[in-house]
């Protein structure tokens, strides 16, 4: 039987992403997609990339809960503080995957000041395992409730956790992230609609980007974590991808062939990884779940550049894989998705 699948939040890129990957997944099913304002109005009016290829329609949340006991697994693809109201009302046996930043934090107090709003549901929180595949594959296996990472974590967690796992790092780090429009959601704002950036460069949330006490709380986990973390966020005129320049000082000396053989084995198995030689670009990894990572080095010192593509590794794309380990499939079932050129 195919897996029963729900989506709550199916209007924005995100649930847009879901429909995309879903639709064409050989072992899943999607029994009903909500978005409150586009309630009765076809999944295809929405989403005309999809005209042709689904009969669905949007409902309303509130309506669906009643029929949540038939679904295997739901999907969470709402503003922050959204799943917080509904996820903990699901039954344990309806696996519950989040891609908002309401599970990711083990603590109360700094997710009200990074996210602005008081927790309603830290109690629940325990329930939900961190989702960034490559680094938690045991514990999602086994997993009931997966709090999918952001994405701007998901690129530089990738580009430093073989290094934290192998305590080569010195001193403070420096993340130089960039992403397109289409990070900041469906719905235009004076700062973040396309047009005001399409022409555009600057950066944004210097020091105090929500994700930043994310990646230091899942840092501290591949190894001993002291180095003070610089995050730096900027706004790219493209409208998708993910691209991070990782600036370290390393506690010995290593070529780039080195690390890359050193990142290599560390992630040995993980298909959606991938090393390429000096810079990737972000339209090798466009509409696709892979993370492309590449090196520059000069004695101690090292780059680490990664890109992805925001709405697919950094969001949808992650989040069904870690559905197929969490119900046993093979990881790259429906996600192994060919990207553009250009």
């Amino acid at each position: 039987m195919k897996l029963r699948i729900a989506i709550f939040g199916g209007s924005g890129y995100g649930g847009s992403e879901f429909l995309r990957i879903l639709l064409q997944h050989p072992q899943a099913e999607i029994q009903f997609v909500t978005a409150n304002e586009h309630a009765g109005k076809s999944v295809s009016e929405v989403h005309k990339n999809l005209f042709g290829l689904t009969n669905l329609k949007f409902t309303k949340a509130d309506d669906e809960l009643a029929n949540i006991k038939d679904i295997d697994c739901a999907f969470f693809a709402l503003p922050h503080g959204q799943a917080m109201e509904i996820a903990p009302k699901l039954p344990a046996k309806v696996k519950v995957i989040d891609l908002s930043g309401d599970f990711r934090l083990s603590d109360a107090e700094v997710f009200a000041k990074h996210y602005g709003r008081e927790h309603t549901a830290m109690n629940a929180q325990t329930d939900f395992v961190y989702g960034l595949t490559e680094t938690n594959r045991e514990a999602i296996k086994t997993a009931t409730r997966v709090a999918n990472p952001g994405c701007f974590a998901t690129a530089t967690l990738l580009g430093l956790a073989p290094l934290v796992a192998n305590n080569l790092l010195s001193c403070r780090v420096i993340v130089d992230a960039k992403t397109g429009s289409s990070g900041s959601g469906a719905k235009a704002a004076a700062n973040t609609h396309h047009p005001q950036r399409s022409n555009s460069f600057y950066a944004y949330k210097p020091f105090t980007h929500q994700h930043v006490p994310e990646i230091e709380q899942e840092l501290e986990r591949f190894g001993e974590w002291k180095n003070e973390l610089i995050f730096m966020t900027h706004s790219l005129p493209v409208s998708r991808g993910i691209f991070a320049s990782i600036y370290c000082e390393l506690n010995k000396e290593m070529t780039a062939a080195e690390v890359r053989e050193m990142f290599a084995d560390f992630y040995r198995g993980s298909c959606f990884v991938r090393f390429v030689e000096g810079s990737p670009d972000i339209n090798w990894v466009k509409t696709t779940n892979f993370c492309d990572i590449g090196f520059a080095s000069r004695g101690r010192q090292l780059v680490v550049f990664t890109a992805i593509d925001n709405l697919v590794k950094g969001a949808a794309g992650q989040a069904v894989q870690n559905m197929n380990l969490m119900f046993g499939l093979d990881e790259t079932t429906g996600v192994k998705l060919i990207g553009t050129n250009p």
